[in-house]
């Protein structure tokens, strides 16, 4: 099992306990005019419906002339999945050696490169109509990595550490993704056919011609990188009517169907099993200062349970492993199995107790009569 040891990119959001879909299989839309760089799909998360969502392959002009696209990329650490975010910079770095296609097969980029201010393309690999774009050449590469896992380290994961060069180019000058690309991706995240709950890793939309552009020039996936397999009770379980995305949302508490959290503990095994934690919300008493005491007492509460769960997923996958080396038979895991599910839902009880406890001791201290801003 391999883990990116120290948070030297840049993480975005809280750790997911399970993988994103492979990398499904499409075809590169044409380029759309010169000065225009491939920037690769990715599966993206949505913390509202707890589901990864398609980011299709794009078209993206630089924003500055020899500034070359370092993909984002799904990363194992501390018993949880992080998304290191993507940059523009003189150089390509680490992107997990992940096989994006097109140039991007797990190491540098072999799609073509600047040359006197103007980017030549590589045919072998971008697909670029040459009667009207003149700057390019022709070199074939050949690709070592024919996997299309799309995260790095943890069970399956892509097993490559960064070099000392690709670890410099995310210290070098660089930049983050341009607006083009960032409602790219909120136009991605509010499609719900692009949900890995919905398309079961094959997404209608793989790639489109513009950023944002879901309608012309755009290219379904031929096929799924692999088999969607994601822990029980999660989108892509659902089938009917039940597989739409609004039918998987969080039900708010006490709302029909909501059931605790404490009554549903007995359906995950493992820690690493469970929905991410939500984010407490901010207190509103109308005093603000009481509120920003509370804040604080709720994300202390807050980290120490995450704390809480990473020791035990931590624990639990030692003890699975060290059964696995042993050649264990079959009842041993289960009664490992049984034991781990009973200390994950004895967990998740206790959390959601003392996050109740929290909010009763907040409720309370509304002032009677005065209703929150």
């Amino acid at each position: 099992m391999l883990a990116i040891s120290a948070p030297s990119f840049a993480e975005i959001g809280v750790a997911i306990t399970f993988g994103p879909p492979a990398i499904p299989v499409y075809d590169q839309p044409i380029c759309p005019g010169d000065g225009y760089l491939w920037t690769p799909g990715y599966w993206a998360w949505d913390y509202d419906y707890d589901d990864y969502y398609w980011v299709p392959g794009t078209w993206i002009l630089a924003p500055e002339v020899g500034f070359l696209w370092t993909p984002g990329w799904w990363g194992w650490r501390d018993a949880g999945f992080f998304w290191n975010e993507g940059y523009w910079g003189p150089v390509v770095g680490f992107y997990g050696g992940i096989n994006y296609g097109f140039g991007y097969f797990g190491v540098g980029f072999q799609g073509g490169r600047w040359d006197g201010g103007h980017f030549f393309y590589n045919r072998a690999v971008m697909n670029v109509n040459v009667t009207e774009i003149h700057n390019v050449y022709n070199t074939n590469v050949v690709v070592n990595n024919n996997t299309r896992v799309a995260y790095n380290g943890g069970n399956g994961g892509i097993d490559r550490r960064p070099t000392a060069e690709e670890d410099a180019a995310a210290r070098e000058r660089h930049v983050g993704p341009v607006a083009a690309q960032t409602q790219h991706v909120q136009a991605a995240r509010s499609n719900p056919e692009l949900r890995a709950s919905a398309n079961q890793g094959r997404p209608a939309i793989a790639a489109t011609s513009r950023p944002g552009d879901f309608k012309g020039g755009v290219v379904a996936a031929r096929e799924a990188g692999g088999r969607y397999t994601p822990p029980p009770n999660r989108g892509n379980q659902a089938s009917g009517n039940n597989a739409r995305p609004e039918n998987n949302a969080r039900p708010e508490a006490g709302a029909p169907g909501a059931e605790n959290n404490a009554g549903r503990t007995n359906q995950y095994t493992h820690v690493r099993e469970l929905p991410p934690a939500e984010r407490p919300a901010a207190p509103n008493t109308g005093d603000a200062k009481q509120d920003q005491k509370y804040q604080k007492q709720q994300q202390k509460l807050y980290d120490q349970q995450q704390k809480e769960r990473q020791k035990v997923a931590q624990q639990q996958e030692k003890e699975d492993q060290k059964l696995t080396k042993q050649n264990a038979s079959e009842a041993q895991r289960q009664q490992q199995e049984q034991q781990h599910a009973q200390q994950t839902q004895q967990l998740q009880q206790k959390h959601t107790q003392q996050t109740q406890q929290m909010q009763q001791r907040i409720q309370p201290a509304r002032p009677a009569g005065r209703p929150p801003k």
